[in-house]
């Protein structure tokens, strides 16, 4: 689970970022500017990087209202041993999936996600989590996130291939899990995808 005061600082920067969007006039514009400055200032510090790496990652600032991010994840499970990939930005595996696009339900997108990064063709069958990025051990991250993940399907037999940005794409046995990227995916989303193929009962989890 997140600090309180990455907490209080990513909730300061969204209402910065809502009020400078709504508000038409010039000195509560300016103040929100203020707000999201201090905001920005705390979340360097407590991430120890620059501010403007800060800057660049809120893209939507002062957009619209705020919102938190959606990620979307997609466990594929064959023959005891669960599909990871290996991202080329931190050398580490995950589950595959990233943002969400517009225009795609879900489930279309974690389709589309596993076969840029492990070349296959799937079918996502199930919703088995729905988490509060913020709310779990990932690791610390200045944006917020809805994290979505999905149990899927496959057709065809061929084996899997790295994409743009992967650099591998390979099946792990629970027990023999590789370093993961843990501001993607922790180890109890992969053994909740195992729980979850095993037992076609199990309600998808809300945390």
């Amino acid at each position: 689970m997140e600090s309180q005061w990455l907490h209080y600082a990513k909730r300061l920067q969204a209402i910065a970022s809502t009020g400078v969007h709504y508000c038409r006039d010039d000195f509560d514009r300016e103040r929100y500017g203020e707000v999201a400055a201090i905001a920005n200032e705390m979340l360097a510090l407590l991430g120890s990087v620059p501010i403007d790496r800060i800057e660049g990652l809120v893209s939507d600032f002062a957009k619209g209202y705020a919102t938190p991010k959606i990620d979307v994840r997609g466990a594929l499970i064959e023959n005891g041993a669960i599909l990871l990939v290996r991202e080329r930005s931190d050398g580490l595996w995950t589950l595959p999936g990233g943002f969400a696009d517009v225009g795609r339900s879900a489930a279309q997108n974690i389709e589309k996600e596993i076969e840029e990064e492990a070349g296959l063709k799937v079918r996502a069958s199930r919703l088995y989590g729905l988490r509060h990025k913020a709310s779990r051990s990932y690791a610390p991250d200045v944006r917020d996130f809805y994290k979505l993940f999905f149990l899927c399907e496959r057709s065809g037999a061929e084996p899997p291939c790295p994409g743009a940005e992967t650099s591998e794409a390979a099946f792990f046995r629970a027990e023999e899990l590789p370093p993961l990227s843990t501001g993607r995916v922790i180890e109890a989303d992969i053994h909740s995808a195992f729980a979850f193929a095993a037992d076609q009962s199990r309600t998808a989890v809300f945390d």
